[in-house]
């Protein structure tokens, strides 16, 4: 096992829009500049522990793993086979993160039959002990669609509940990040059920409500990614650590050509205190 030297380890989240609307089983090709790109981006990013949404094809996140390496950082693959479709939620993570126990949470895709399942595991740094949960939300403004990610976010919520009662996890951190597909202030059901009888802090509601994920057509954009802290004994979150990466701008590109080359997502990255 690796030991660091410093006395925080810096998590981040990134969907890496694989989703192809044409071909849903082409994902991103192989090869691509969109791949050189994103390994490029994640390079910059440099976070010990990555939480990749819309891997598209699952070997997809070989391919950064694979391209990181050849930058001299070594990033090792934790993925589970999503049960619906062909887009995946991953991990890539530095040697001394240690990534254990995945499980997929049954039937966290709710009422969606094409949904993704969210992705929890075991992650530990040092003292630092956490159970993170990764989700990939159902997407769309309508009403519908909101009471599809309800059906999905009471799933996740009554998962945290049941951590929190399980003797031996009761003092462990929780994490929840992802593409929520939520818009703070708008999607509040969907908030409330996944939030679950006040656990949750929604730190990405309040450390980056100015800010944006999401980048759409024409200039706009919204903040649809999240990222959560469980309120009790989640003191190793270094508060309003929790930043907005500008990827686009870190890479010299506006924002419109990242959409178009990169992702349409911009990641997240916190830190947590160690020792």
């Amino acid at each position: 096992m690796v030991t660091f030297s410093h006395s925080l380890v810096r998590i981040a989240v990134w969907n890496l829009a694989g989703f192809n609307p044409f071909n849903t089983s082409l994902g991103i090709p192989a090869n691509s500049e969109r791949v050189i790109h994103q390994i490029e981006g994640l390079a910059l990013l440099d976070a010990e522990l990555i939480t990749l949404v819309e891997v598209s094809p699952i070997e997809h996140i070989n391919r950064l793993a694979a391209g990181l390496a050849d930058k001299g950082l070594d990033y090792q693959v934790k993925i589970l086979q999503q049960p619906n479709g062909n887009i995946h939620i991953g991990f890539l993570h530095k040697p001394g993160v240690s990534v254990t126990e995945l499980e997929l949470i049954d039937g966290s895709e709710g009422n969606d039959s094409g949904g993704r399942q969210a992705l929890i595991a075991d992650v530990q740094v040092g003292k630092f002990k956490a159970k993170l949960i990764a989700v990939h939300l159902k997407s769309g403004r309508d009403r519908p669609e909101q009471q599809i990610r309800d059906s999905q976010c009471k799933i996740i919520g009554a998962k945290i509940a049941e951590i929190r009662a399980t003797p031996g996890l009761t003092q462990r951190t929780i994490l929840l990040m992802g593409d929520f597909n939520m818009i703070p202030g708008q999607d509040v059901s969907n908030f409330h059920h996944l939030g679950g009888d006040d656990m949750m802090d929604f730190v990405s509601c309040w450390d980056l409500q100015d800010r944006f994920s999401h980048i759409l057509e024409k200039g706009r954009a919204n903040l649809l990614d999240g990222f959560a802290v469980s309120r009790t004994y989640s003191t190793d979150y270094v508060r309003g650590s929790l930043r907005l990466f500008p990827m686009h701008w870190t890479m010299n590109m506006g924002r419109e050509a990242f959409k178009d080359e990169v992702s349409d997502h911009l990641p997240f990255v916190a830190s947590f205190r160690i020792f």
